[in-house]
């Protein structure tokens, strides 16, 4: 199995459009150490000809270019994307679709039924794309069993409910539902090997916890350092976990629950928010998550399980 990340940064992208953060300054001015980044998106496959797209960015267009296996160019028109898997709704995490609306047949979407709910009443993305190619949707199971997806052989898939937090349109903001959100743990049924995936992560639960002790490699929510990171900068008068994601640093905070992780596990932070002092490759915080053995994720990285 090959998991590619196209995209791997929070909303917005790095450096974001209207932000002037020490991050983003400094990586406008060229600054060494700071890398640009897309917002997060990742694309898996088993036999590296079909593709499942996780997430749709606005910057899907410029992702698509960027990796060339996904365009295979075997006909006037024509894509390696087999099929889209939704983690939630959010803005950042599904505008691409829009993108996607020349192609020939609809859509093969993934979800859970909350989440195309609140993409065709808050954010009515299924009906728009009815004017288009159209959407042929799938429910997305949280049954421990977990499922296939027939276009995409060679890898299973299993979805559980993550406590995050629904977009500002959804009638669940700041009241969670299960299948709001979602980590999905894929696996390799050749190998074996399992990659677990949750961008988004407010709150470390059991199950969450026993999902990412059995995996190979960890891809999860790396948005922002401290709890007060928005609110210390004036971006924001929300904590970390108030908007969906657990911290970094801290009681309780990601690396300490990565530190518990066995020590074969590879660990990767994704979706990191452009105040994050991590993004700076010289920074202190960077530092320590190398001595920790843990990685940031960038454009057009790549794991191979």
């Amino acid at each position: 199995m090959k998991a590619h990340v196209l995209g791997s940064a929070a909303g917005g992208g790095f450096p974001q459009w209207n932000c002037n953060c020490p991050n983003c300054d400094a990586c406008r001015k060229g600054r060494k150490g700071l890398r640009s980044r897309t917002q997060s998106s990742i694309t898996v496959s088993a036999d590296l000809e079909n593709w499942l797209l996780f997430n749709a960015s606005p910057d899907i267009l410029q992702q698509i270019r960027s990796f060339p296996a996904l365009q295979p160019a075997r006909a006037l028109r024509d894509t390696a994307i087999r099929a889209v898997l939704l983690m939630d709704a959010q803005i950042d995490h599904t505008t691409g679709l829009y993108m996607l609306r020349e192609h020939r047949q609809p859509l093969e979407l993934w979800c859970h039924a909350l989440v195309r709910e609140d993409l065709t009443s808050g954010n009515p993305l299924f009906k728009v794309l009815a004017h288009y190619c159209g959407i042929n949707w799938q429910a997305l199971s949280l049954d421990q069993a977990g499922f296939g997806i027939a276009s995409v052989p060679g890898l299973h898939f299993t979805a559980l409910p993550l406590l995050s937090n629904a977009p500002p349109y959804s009638p669940h903001r700041d009241q969670p539902q299960p299948g709001d959100n979602i980590g999905v743990t894929i696996t390799d049924t050749a190998t074996g090997k399992r990659l677990f995936y949750a961008p988004g992560l407010g709150q470390m639960e059991p199950p969450v916890w026993a999902a990412m002790q059995a995996a190979d490699c960890v891809l999860v929510d790396g948005t922002l350092w401290t709890e007060d990171e928005m609110i210390r900068l004036g971006a924001s008068k929300k904590t970390s976990r108030a908007m969906g994601h657990l911290p970094q640093s801290g009681p309780g905070g990601m690396l300490e629950w990565l530190e518990e992780l066995p020590r074969s596990t590879r660990k990767v932070l994704i979706h990191i928010n452009n105040t994050n002092p991590i993004l700076d490759e010289d920074s202190a915080q960077r530092q320590e998550l190398t001595r920790r053995g843990i990685e940031v994720a960038y454009d057009g990285m790549e794991l191979d399980l």
